[in-house]
């Protein structure tokens, strides 16, 4: 999957990576991929409810190591 932009918010806990991503997907263009790294055991479910609330849509979830990878595209 080729990601437009990757963010690394390992060590980093809630509200943090979700911030961060927030901020990320307002820079980017409709369509494009975000990938964003995270160590926070939450994060799956916040980045869940991230995309329904924004609409941007998950598409990934998986773990790499230590770090639980999210992609997203932009809406």
């Amino acid at each position: 999957m080729q990601v437009d932009k990757e963010i690394d918010t390992r060590g980093l806990n809630c509200p943090l990576p979700i911030l961060k991503a927030k901020k990320a997907l307002a820079d980017m263009s409709s369509g494009q991929l975000l990938r964003v790294l995270s160590t926070d055991p939450s994060s799956n479910r916040d980045f869940e409810a991230f995309a329904r609330q924004t609409g941007n849509e998950l598409l990934n979830q998986s773990t790499d190591g230590d770090a639980f990878v999210h992609v997203l595209r932009r809406r």
